[in-house]
């Protein structure tokens, strides 16, 4: 009898036997404590590895802060929890400990409530080092004009939630997670804005950039966006 269906099975054992494990996460979980207004999104990330008991999440949520001339504007959050047992605990939050989002104030004497804010969380990545993922935000935020927009990478270190890296850009900034070469990578695109061009007049109006993580480095290419690498962006 051929052996080769024993053999592809021991080899198939011994593979799933050095791939980290994942635990599941329990049935019902709480949130210490939990996320201010209306949770719009809530995304798991593996930022200490895929481990037993490593399930971290994000969770992007918002509060009505007032209406005036028939709009609504929004208190956004960006909640950073690690599970312990069956509770999420928070281990960070924006605004709070930090960006990349600004507490909304109300204009003297107006019914308006600035900065007027979007949060979106892109997703989680293997960006790094294999088995351990790092959180993509992107954020925009405007005051007057067209504002200012940045996508936020944040990993931890010494058990605290960290940006590993933030690329900032006037305007408009969006991210996505891919492929690239085989690695994973982030995608970037934006309006570019040279040196001496104005917010109404961007030098190319549609570009497109790749963020990696290289021996070690981040690296931007085209440089079209400021990165500022472990630092997180203006508010």
């Amino acid at each position: 009898m051929p052996r080769f269906p024993a053999l592809f099975a021991a080899a198939a054992i011994g593979l799933l036997a050095m791939l980290p494990a994942v635990a599941a996460e329990p049935p019902a979980v709480t949130y210490a404590p939990k996320p201010p207004g209306t949770t719009v999104q809530n995304q798991l990330v593996y930022l200490a590895g895929e481990g037993m008991q490593s399930q971290w999440r994000a969770v992007a949520s918002k509060r009505v802060v007032g209406t005036g001339n028939a709009q609504t504007f929004y208190q956004w959050y960006l909640s950073i929890y690690a599970i312990d047992g069956t509770t999420y605990h928070l281990k960070y939050r924006s605004p709070g400990n930090g960006g990349p989002l600004a507490n909304v104030t109300q204009a003297h004497g107006a019914k308006l409530w600035f900065p007027v804010a979007q949060l979106a969380i892109v997703g989680a990545a293997e960006l790094m080092h294999p088995g351990i993922q790092q959180l993509v935000v992107q954020t925009h935020q405007a005051a007057a004009d067209c504002g200012s927009s940045a996508v936020t990478v944040f990993t931890t270190k010494n058990a605290k939630v960290v940006p590993a890296v933030s690329v900032s850009n006037g305007c408009d900034l969006s991210a996505k997670i891919v492929k690239v070469k085989g690695a994973t990578a982030i995608a970037l695109s934006g309006p570019y804005y040279g040196a001496n061009a104005a917010m109404c007049c961007p030098t190319k109006p549609k570009a497109s950039a790749v963020l990696r993580y290289v021996h070690g480095a981040w690296k931007e290419s085209p440089n079209y966006f400021p990165l500022a690498v472990g630092k997180l962006p203006p508010v």
